[in-house]
């Protein structure tokens, strides 16, 4: 397991896991944020929030855009 990385605010890497993989190894890796799963195409609160990071997920539970913090 990585070790936490505070100031990582994006995970390109993550591009097409499995969005609650995807959640797990964003919240280990930086353990101020909470990782949030939506559907993409879904709405959702516009707020922008730093301790958020968004995981757009495709039908096929997938990630389908580079989770960012905001």
């Amino acid at each position: 397991m990585p070790s936490p990385t505070i100031n990582k605010s994006s995970w390109p890497e993550l591009m097409g896991v499995n969005g609650a993989n995807a959640k797990e190894i964003i919240e280990n890796e930086n353990q101020q944020v909470t990782g949030v799963i939506l559907l993409k195409g879904t709405s959702h609160s516009l707020d922008i929030c730093c301790n958020h990071v968004f995981i757009w997920v495709n039908d096929k539970g997938n990630t389908d855009e580079v989770p960012t913090i905001g």
